[in-house]
């Protein structure tokens, strides 16, 4: 039937059918929602009061005093001796000495800041979201897993410069440096981040001028690159010299379009963004020449527990905000930390009231020492399934997979195969490698008893990841 035939018999407004014979809308039922329940709002309840005088050795700590990055550079905790010092009798004498005991078996030195050590609830330390992060007990030590890599995601076999990892087609990781205002337990980078270990003889990827220049010169002269991230160590012990001199230099490149800051110091340091007027007005005159070049700068951070986010973080949230500088948020998934809906929305919505967007939760890469952090890949679609749909999406993170051996950031749900029983899921990378199979593992202790009596067999351990690639081989997608 021609259109102007079938759209003749359509009546409108103007048709000449009586009234009788019109349709009428029904008036829809309106439904109100409920009042809220108050709790549902405790995301908004950010830590306003002097905390730190909880503190035995921050107790006559004023204000001013302790908003001061640099008395908290001063004034962080790097031995046992000074952590006892600090707390005082606030923890028992068993559990400094299980921290002790803890040292001698750690990948990564400590650093802790007095704004960290203030939020730590020390009346039950072994359950703290923070105190896990960052520092480490004896009695926690799980066995490290049978296929652990020192640098699991091959960072230095990508790297064609000394700290330049070059993965995907468009983007690299620029190591500036590698020093940061704290050292996490659970870093990625373990390999070469911080001071020597029992357990570690780190790769030095210190600020030099030949190193960074060979990297300006490598990125320059591949035209694909378009996303430059700085990070180390951490951006925020770059001094404001090496922020200008780093951004002036991508940003003068015609090829480079995207260019992000990284940096955990939001959490760990927030006060730095307040009183480090140089390292912040400079890092903003980055952003600003950035923008009329019609090119993002922006800083990630790097926030996992919602007990991290404080007045004194929205105060220089606010500030970065008022400055038109976008902050993006990349949380690792950790047991006894965050590995529950409650606590990961809780952290979703309280990044959000503090504009920092959600952007990434990934799976914990497997780094010595911290075994009893990580958690399995069921535990991430679990929590992914729970909180989607709690806020607006661009504030909902996604959960990802860095695919150990080098196959990069996959969506936690895209494996190829997951086989429960052994805590072995595979992925594929067509971007990296087309014809390659990255296999990510789960914890063994976290495996059903089938699982970890194949573990505890090293003949077995092949075949455990041969098995688990022919399925996803098998498996059409």
């Amino acid at each position: 039937m021609h259109d102007d035939a079938m759209t003749a018999h359509i009546p409108t407004e103007s048709s000449s059918l009586p009234i009788a014979g019109r349709a009428k809308a029904r008036e829809p039922e309106r439904r109100v929602k409920p009042p809220v329940d108050p709790s549902t709002l405790a995301h908004r309840n950010l830590r306003e009061d002097e905390f730190w005088r909880a503190i035995p050795a921050y107790a006559d700590v004023d204000e001013a005093t302790f908003l001061d990055y640099r008395w908290q550079m001063k004034h962080s905790i790097t031995k046992v001796a000074q952590l006892e010092q600090a707390i005082g009798s606030l923890a028992s004498k068993a559990f400094v000495d299980d921290v002790s005991a803890g040292l001698h078996h750690a990948p990564m030195a400590v650093r802790v800041s007095p704004y960290m050590m203030a939020l730590i609830d020390w009346s039950n330390p072994y359950a703290d979201p923070i105190r896990r992060q960052f520092i480490p007990t004896k009695s926690e030590l799980l066995p490290d897993h049978p296929k652990l890599d020192l640098d699991s995601l091959h960072e230095q076999a990508d790297a064609p410069v000394p700290g330049l990892t070059h993965r995907y087609p468009d983007k690299a990781l620029f190591l500036a440096l590698d020093t940061c205002p704290v050292y996490c337990r659970f870093c990625t980078r373990s390999y070469a981040v911080g001071l020597d270990t029992d357990e570690v003889e780190k790769v030095s990827l210190k600020p030099t001028n030949e190193r960074w220049e060979q990297a300006f010169e490598y990125i320059a002269s591949r035209p694909e690159l378009e996303d430059i991230v700085i990070s180390g160590g951490d951006a925020y012990n770059l001094r404001a010299d090496h922020i200008r001199l780093i951004g002036e230099r991508l940003l003068e490149m015609p090829n480079i379009r995207r260019m992000r800051f990284a940096t955990k110091g939001l959490a760990v340091m927030p006060m730095k963004i307040l009183t480090d007027h140089a390292w912040t007005d400079t890092l903003t005159e980055i952003v600003e020449r950035g923008r009329k070049a019609h090119k993002e700068v922006c800083i990630h951070t790097h926030f996992n527990h919602a007990n991290e986010i404080t007045g004194i973080t929205r105060r220089a949230t606010d500030l970065l905000t008022e400055r038109g500088i976008m902050i993006r948020n990349q949380s690792v998934l950790q047991r006894g930390v965050n590995d529950d809906a409650a606590s990961m929305g809780m952290l979703v919505k309280r990044l959000g009231h503090v504009n920092v967007h959600p952007y990434y939760v990934y799976m914990h890469d497997l780094v010595k020492g911290v075994e009893n952090l990580r958690t399995t890949l069921q535990t991430a679609l679990d929590i992914e399934k729970q909180i989607r749909g709690k806020t607006a999406g661009f504030n909902t993170p996604t959960f990802v997979v860095d695919a150990p051996g080098g196959g990069g950031k996959r969506d936690a749900h895209s494996f190829e195969w997951y086989e429960r029983e052994t805590g072995v899921s595979v992925y594929r990378s067509p971007n990296v490698d087309c014809q390659a199979f990255y296999c990510y593992v789960d914890p063994i202790d976290l495996l059903p008893e089938s699982g970890r009596a194949r573990w505890a067999d090293p003949a077995q351990h092949d075949a455990i990841i041969r098995e688990a690639v022919d399925k996803a081989r098998a498996t059409p997608r």
